[in-house]
């Protein structure tokens, strides 16, 4: 879901994950219509580096 977000509102994903002020950053950059596809491909790569974190940290607990 998370990364279907990433895609279509990129900084809202970033608000999603914890990380607000590249939240900010991505809407600034998203604004222009030449910023969308790397502000998307930003938030992809966040939310997939969250993903991996967040087994990391299972695998670590258990």
């Amino acid at each position: 879901m998370r990364l279907l977000i990433a895609l279509l509102l990129p900084w809202l994903a970033f608000f999603t994950i914890g990380r607000p002020v590249s939240g900010i950053v991505c809407l600034i950059l998203q604004l222009t219509v030449v910023g969308w596809v790397p502000a998307a491909i930003w938030a992809a790569y966040a939310v997939s580096q969250y993903h991996t974190d967040q087994k990391i940290r299972r695998a670590l607990r258990g």
